[in-house]
């Protein structure tokens, strides 16, 4: 029987604003994700300083 992924976390890009799910691989680190892609998260959005 095959686990069906119905109820998984999802959160917001940084970088390019499309949501996404949670990963395995994300499983002790998912409060610190940010990024959906290594892509996004080489091209993260600069700081803006006000001045």
């Amino acid at each position: 029987m095959a686990h069906k992924k119905l109820h998984l976390p999802v959160k917001t890009c940084i970088t390019c604003k499309k949501s996404f799910s949670w990963r395995k691989k994300w499983e002790r680190n998912w409060n610190n994700v940010k990024f959906c892609s290594e892509k996004c998260k080489r091209h993260k959005p600069k700081k803006i300083i006000h001045e």
